[in-house]
């Protein structure tokens, strides 16, 4: 891995540690890791690319995503990431805008928890209901990492796992 990219990623979460992503510049992330600015163009385009290279980066290296994981582990590994994360992705996840890190967070997610739905229903043609599910199960964490510090990792896949059974009992109940 890059030296360079290693420096500015951990410049920029010292510094978001005390500050909103908004205000702070690419020159005080430079600063941070005594580099200039053209080094961090070299590297980023701008900062929200940081973000989210960090995010790209430390995902593929702490949670090894196997694609044979059941659903239920790899989204314990995932929430477990974010919960020792979650100073960091707190913040990042409040980011609005073009190229926020929100939206390459759904970008990222989508097609792999959309990939473990599928190999769980193994039926086809059902696009909208793995996009609904991918969607519904992205805006929790979202909204877990951003409001809710009291459940754990394993109580809030708990959880997620309690309202997907909840619904398909009712929907059974229902007949629909």
């Amino acid at each position: 891995m890059n030296k360079t990219k290693i420096a500015l990623a951990e410049s920029l979460k010292e510094l978001m540690k005390n500050k909103t992503f908004e205000k702070i510049s690419v020159g005080e992330i430079c600063n941070g890791c005594d580099m200039n600015r053209k080094s961090f163009y070299y590297h980023f385009k701008d900062k929200y690319d940081l973000v989210n290279w960090i995010f790209d980066t430390e995902i593929s290296v702490d949670i090894n995503y196997e694609s044979n994981d059941d659903v239920w582990k790899m989204l314990t590994k995932l929430c477990m990431y974010f919960f020792e994360n979650k100073a960091f992705y707190r913040k990042a996840l409040q980011i609005r805008g073009q190229n926020s890190f929100s939206e390459h967070f759904r970008e990222s997610l989508l097609p792999i928890i959309a990939d473990r739905i599928m190999s769980v229903l193994k039926d086809k043609d059902i696009d909208f209901q793995v996009g609904f599910i991918g969607d519904a199960v992205v805006v929790a964490i979202q909204r877990w990492l951003i409001d809710n510090d009291k459940l754990t990792p394993e109580d809030f896949v708990s959880q997620i796992k309690l309202s997907i059974k909840y619904i398909a009992v009712r929907y059974m109940e229902l007949n629909v």
